[in-house]
């Protein structure tokens, strides 16, 4: 992830604001419980598997759990800084809610990943409601949490059976291929607890899977397919060092860098020269 710049990040319970004051950041997301957010200012740009997510100032959006997202946040058209805030829906909350109403379990959800409840009154309203505790989080109890919470679930459950279906879809990952799973999502990074688990494995079981299908373990083939692709965008897409480290996986330029010459035998921006040099 790139440094911010005087971040504001508040957390209380299970509500979380969060302001970025720098002109673009760029993040990985696992989320293990569904996260309900409204966009208060600035832009979230989402990229996953489904393709893009667009949040803009007053977007208000549903995240399945379980899913991969990569996250670039901007500032907004006149400068503002990205400001969002985001309420996560554990899996105990919506266990107990769903013994204390009688919800039946529900069939897995196969719906989108994201759903956009722009439109819903109610919702910004809740999100009004929300705003005297970013600047006063001390007067948002547990007791008050908990009950905010509450509401937010009826106020999705009134949007329709889906909602039902989503929130209390309590199925975890079942075991899939591991190998078609690892090359479509290598370039998120995440731990490989969260791969494991996505995976529908425990640690040790995906380690040990991952063994006998790649023949290496997963932190050097994740490091040698993330390199590879890095070396396509910039050999043959013409991508900037710059802009590939984040889109395959890396944390940082130097280490990718450093990690790139070592397998290549020449830094990424050696790379962009060598190619400029053979069209010029």
């Amino acid at each position: 992830m790139e440094s911010s710049i005087m971040e504001k990040v508040v957390v209380q319970h299970n509500f979380l604001y969060a302001q970025g004051h720098q002109k673009t950041q760029s993040s990985e997301h696992y989320f293990p419980d569904h996260a309900l957010g409204i966009m208060l200012s600035g832009e979230s740009y989402y990229y996953s598997n489904e393709g893009t997510f667009i949040m803009k100032e007053g977007t208000i959006c549903l995240m399945r759990r379980n899913e991969l997202f990569k996250k670039l946040k901007k500032a907004g058209p006149n400068g503002e800084p990205p400001s969002l805030i985001s309420l996560f829906l554990d899996q105990k909350t919506l266990h107990r809610y769903a013994a204390e109403n009688d919800i039946p379990r529900q069939n897995a959800y196969r719906g989108k990943a994201m759903t956009d409840l722009t439109g819903d009154m109610f919702l910004k309203g809740f999100f009004d409601s929300l705003l005297p505790y970013v600047d006063q989080p001390e007067k948002l109890s547990a007791k008050i949490a908990e009950i905010k919470t509450r509401e937010a679930i009826e106020l999705l459950l009134q949007n329709g059976d889906a909602f039902r279906r989503l929130l209390f879809d309590f199925q975890e990952p079942y075991k899939i291929d591991l190998e078609m799973y690892m090359n479509h999502n290598f370039k998120y990074n995440i731990p490989l607890s969260s791969f494991a688990k996505l995976a529908g494995r425990s640690l040790s079981t995906f380690k040990r899977d991952f063994t006998k299908i790649f023949e290496t373990t997963p932190e050097k083939w994740l490091q040698q397919k993330r390199l590879e692709e890095a070396h396509y965008l910039i050999a043959k897409r013409e991508m900037r060092p710059s802009e590939v480290y984040l889109e395959v996986g890396f944390e940082n330029l130097s280490h990718f860098s450093f990690a790139f010459k070592k397998t290549f035998g020449l830094t990424p921006s050696e790379l962009t020269e060598q190619n400029r040099a053979m069209r010029g």
